[in-house]
């Protein structure tokens, strides 16, 4: 698979962020992308959850009444 082609943006950072950052020779590019889908997972994440949260909650209800199917087979 090949990486997504790139594209310019215009951004604006802290002053003494951009400094440090630049004196530490951190790539600034990679950080953002790294940090951007970070917080895209954290997202995405959050909204199935609310999207599935009715679902969830009818199983959880279903397992607390009648237990797993496994539950007799278990060693443990």
């Amino acid at each position: 698979m090949s990486p997504s082609p790139k594209k310019a943006a215009n951004l604006t950072v802290r002053a003494d962020l951009l400094e440090e950052a630049r004196a530490r020779k951190i790539n600034l590019s990679h950080t953002l992308e790294v940090a951007l889908a970070a917080e895209l997972k954290r997202q995405r994440e959050t909204e199935w959850l609310e999207q599935n949260k009715e679902a969830i909650e009818a199983y959880n209800r279903e397992i607390a009444e009648h237990g797993l199917w496994s539950d007799g087979l278990r060693q443990f």
